[in-house]
């Protein structure tokens, strides 16, 4: 009787020690299948997009560019590093695309870059696709180019188009230039250059003839607006008439629109105004073509600007 009962003590711990090893196993699987579960999600959960319009948006989430021209039931990876679309001077987010460096419309794609060549020189480019992505193609705006700052492209109409850029900046100075294509994008040609040295602030044209950059960043204490009339052939300083009221105070132009049968520009505060909140702005109009400008009205953010 005493062997029966060391026996059945020995089988019982034995059992209790298996057991043991089992549960703790058990117990084991489970938490690997939720990390896996976890990565499975994070790896497929819906981009968050930023749209242009209902349908056409584009993506950088993992580090990678996407645009999408049905409100992202489908997704197209454009062929290029994220990176190359923020090289240059450019200290902000990385999360959305620089402003006017691209263009996203129904079916087409544009995308500005700086592109480092094998002989280490710099090329401003232009990646695009006119067919919903199915194919890419590169265009070189300019071959040789310094560090960029300012970038902008847009496109008219089909045939079209402009990039103005910036770079090689030394403190308050740098130099900008203004290329112009005529067939879609397939050949650029620069534009005569403006001879202004100070930092761009924005520029573009209101037609193939009829353009503008407009200057000073940095502390401005009147608008310093250029224009040209005959497609980039030529430059002059347009003719803000600025009230005496609004001396130092309407500071920097924005590039001017078309309205009605005349053009319209507004006139901000700069980075320091602080008149009425500092975001109020000046209405402008122009009845020879942005020559000379003369004051309409205020205009604060909430309403219209047309």
């Amino acid at each position: 009787m005493k062997k029966i009962i060391i026996g059945t003590a020995c089988i019982m711990i034995v059992g209790i020690f298996v057991g043991t090893l089992f549960y703790e196993n058990l117990d084991a699987i489970p938490t690997d299948s939720k990390q896996n579960n976890i990565t499975t999600l994070e790896q497929t959960k819906p981009l968050q997009p930023f749209y242009v319009d209902d349908l056409t948006g584009y993506s950088l989430e993992n580090d990678q560019v996407q645009i999408t021209f049905n409100s992202g039931n489908e997704w197209i990876e454009v062929p290029i590093e994220k990176e190359k679309l923020f090289e240059g001077e450019y200290s902000g987010s990385k999360t959305e695309l620089i402003d006017d460096s691209y263009i996203l419309s129904q079916g087409h794609a544009y995308f500005l870059y700086s592109n480092e060549n094998d002989s280490n020189e710099t090329s401003i480019e232009l990646l695009y696709t006119k067919n919903d992505g199915k194919t890419w193609g590169n265009i070189v705006v300019v071959d040789r180019y310094p560090l960029i700052r300012f970038r902008k492209v847009e496109f008219l109409n089909d045939s079209f188009g402009y990039v103005i850029i910036s770079g090689d900046r030394t403190m308050s100075q740098e130099w900008t230039n203004v290329y112009i294509t005529k067939d879609g994008g397939m050949q650029w040609k620069e534009a005569t250059h403006s001879n202004i040295t100070r930092l761009i602030s924005d520029g573009g044209f209101v037609s193939e003839e009829i353009g503008f950059l407009s200057f000073g960043i940095l502390n401005p204490e009147e608008p310093d607006l250029h224009i040209t009339q005959d497609g980039g052939a030529s430059w002059r300083e347009a003719n803000i008439n600025i009230p005496e009221k609004y001396n130092k105070i309407f500071v920097l132009a924005e590039v001017p629109f078309k309205e009605d049968d005349y053009l319209a520009v507004y006139i901000n505060q700069g980075p320091n105004g602080d008149y009425q909140g500092g975001k109020v702005k000046g209405k402008f109009i122009s009845n020879d073509n942005g020559k000379t400008w003369e004051f309409l009205m205020e205009v604060t953010p909430n309403e219209p600007k047309i």
